[in-house]
């Protein structure tokens, strides 16, 4: 592990967990929250555009302040998931939540509910007319709103229903251990030796992986039945068709956007996945690879080693060298304690950027081991920070951007900090091995995502006949994943428990087709932005570019894409994308 990984310093939001001013934060929450449900509830629909205004810009405020708290609580947790204290303390925090919200409910659901001929009306008030963008992503779920004493009682009861599930997986996921050599490993620690230069340590990574899921399924079943039937009946009396169709609604996405991006990945799968790791057997000496061998480094690669100074440049460097301002909004992340990249035992695995609130700033956890992946996930999520503090402008309602915008930022990030490693490749072997993985990253973030997206579907739908046994949810995971990897990736019966680590099936159902979504159009943004290049318009499309990411959540992914003549509702939009996945396995064909 590199050495001085930084630890944040979340000072900028509280002085720990005793802090006065949290308890103080949440009491004034709590007053204002009664103060405007005494006030409006059931009176929305007799205001006027000013009054609106007014009361939409109360709500904001309020909502700033939980959040600041909240998100103070889960930053704390994310760090340190095996503390008690830390663990009571965001649970509080959760509870308290909730119940403040549950009296805010009315807003949004009185304000959906208003007759679309009125609502148009109102909004030529000018003070009014700044929230279009947030209302009618509100007075999208119109049609799936509950009474409004039922969406308060769901409200009430997140923290001790499917909060719990959530939580329950979370706080087992960090205290598993996994024995791996002479010691017992992280899961940070294990996923990480799969990407090993040695293949014995990769297969006892492997083994060590599957065998301690294995011994935890019945608890990761009982977690995923629980999480997908509790989806289920509120999907069910929310009157959504599919398990996917909430998602899609809150992604500001259309359902048939989606379903042509999953078909046409699946599609692509021999093109893609099944050629490119048919491709690396042959470099590994075989027809076949063990699945703990998919991200191993290639023979006779060059396993470099990055320091977190020289992780902390490249990315500076790449950013900077597509927009100076885009590496000045990064720089405070690393000299300002924004980030906390050291691995250690009782942290959260993976990695992500918390966008906190509009008037503090974003936060990034990530788990730093030197690898070239490591840069890769430190630019992937400097690029979602980047994104949130250029949209804060819009205020806490609307510099959220939904998923399938949100990667955008991410991905295109990453793809700045690849090409500043390729371009300083001296050597035809370097670049092999940096453009091999960049492949394996987009087939891990495309065709993976989807082959998710496929098993959350067919599980969810098996399971509102009945509880799936852990053998059952296993079937699935393997029909799924193997017709995704194709036959030169051998996959055993020691694959069967891997479901067991993926976090997303429980934190957010069907999140994961958004890498997917935001990876194939930032392919073809990357386009665009190379013929804008070669056109001498490079300028242009940095300040489209900036301009997208500075709009937040006021813009639907369609319209955020005009600027750069893309139509995602196009079939062809998603070809260019895998397109250009096809294209790098052509030159690695051509290099081996």
């Amino acid at each position: 592990m590199p050495d001085s990984c930084p630890t944040w310093d979340l000072t900028d939001l509280y002085d720990g967990i005793a802090d006065g001013a949290i308890a103080a934060d949440i009491a004034a929450c709590r007053q204002e929250a009664e103060q405007l449900e005494a006030a409006w509830q059931g009176r929305l629909a007799d205001a006027d555009g000013a009054a609106l205004a007014g009361l939409i810009a109360d709500y904001e405020r309020i909502l700033e302040m939980l959040g600041k708290a909240q998100s103070h609580a889960q930053l704390l947790f994310a760090a340190s998931t095996t503390d008690s204290q830390i663990a009571r303390h965001h649970q509080s925090i959760r509870e308290a939540s909730a119940d403040i919200g549950a009296r805010l409910l009315f807003i949004e659901l009185e304000l959906a509910a208003l007759d679309d001929a009125h609502i148009t009306q109102l909004l030529d008030t000018p003070a009014l007319a700044v929230w279009q963008p947030w209302l009618r992503r509100v007075r999208a779920w119109a049609p799936h709103q509950l009474a409004p004493d039922m969406e308060r009682m769901l409200a009430e009861r997140a923290p001790s229903g499917r909060g719990a599930w959530v939580r329950l997986f979370d706080e087992t996921a960090a205290a598993l251990r996994f024995p791996f050599g002479e010691a017992d490993v992280t899961e940070a620690e294990i996923l990480n030796a799969l990407s090993s230069p040695n293949g014995d340590e990769r297969r006892a990574a492997g083994e060590s992986l599957s065998t301690t899921l294995k011994d935890n399924e019945r608890l990761l079943s009982l977690v995923l039945n629980t999480i997908a039937k509790d989806k289920e009946v509120e999907d069910r009396w929310r009157g959504f068709a599919r398990p996917v169709d909430s998602r899609n609604l809150d992604n500001d996405v259309d359902d048939d956007t989606v379903d042509a991006l999953v078909g046409a990945v699946d599609s692509r799968n021999a093109d893609l996945a099944h050629r490119y790791y048919r491709l690396k057997a042959g470099w590994m000496g075989g027809e076949t690879i063990n699945w703990w061998d998919r991200n191993a480094p290639l023979p006779g690669g060059d396993d470099r080693q990055f320091s977190w100074d020289e992780a902390r440049q490249l990315v500076l460097d790449s950013f900077a060298g597509f927009d100076q301002q885009m590496a000045e909004q990064a720089e405070p992340f690393f000299s300002r304690n924004w980030i906390d990249a050291e691995p250690r035992a009782g942290k959260s695995s993976g990695a992500f950027s918390h966008p906190v609130t509009p008037s503090a700033h974003p936060y990034i956890l990530m788990n730093f081991s030197g690898k070239s992946r490591d840069v890769m996930t430190l630019a992937h999520e400097m690029g979602h920070g980047i994104h949130q503090r250029l949209a804060a402008d819009r205020g806490y309602l609307m510099s959220d951007t939904p998923l399938t915008l949100a990667e955008t930022a991410s991905v295109f990030a990453e793809m700045l900090a690849f090409r500043r490693l390729v371009d300083s490749a001296d050597n035809p072997a370097t670049r092999r091995r940096l453009l091999a993985g960049k492949v394996e990253d987009m087939l891990n973030t495309v065709v993976r995502q989807i082959a998710f997206h496929n098993f959350e579907t067919r599980f969810h739908d098996a399971r509102r006949n009945a509880e799936l046994t852990a053998e059952e949810i296993s079937d699935i995971w393997m029909e799924t994943q193997r017709a995704a990897l194709g036959p030169s990736v051998v996959t055993g019966d020691d694959y069967r428990p891997i479901w067991g680590y993926i976090p997303h099936f429980v934190h957010t159902p069907f999140y994961v087709y958004a890498y997917a979504f935001g990876d194939c159009l930032v392919n073809a943004l990357w386009q665009s932005y190379q013929l804008a290049q070669a056109g001498g318009q490079a300028a242009d499309f940095v300040t489209g570019y900036r301009n997208l990411l500075q709009a937040g959540g006021t813009e639907r992914y369609d319209v955020a894409l005009q600027r750069f003549d893309l139509d995602p509702r196009d079939p062809a939009f998603w070809s260019l994308g895998l397109d250009m996945i096809s294209g790098m396995i052509d030159e690695l064909e051509g290099l081996s």
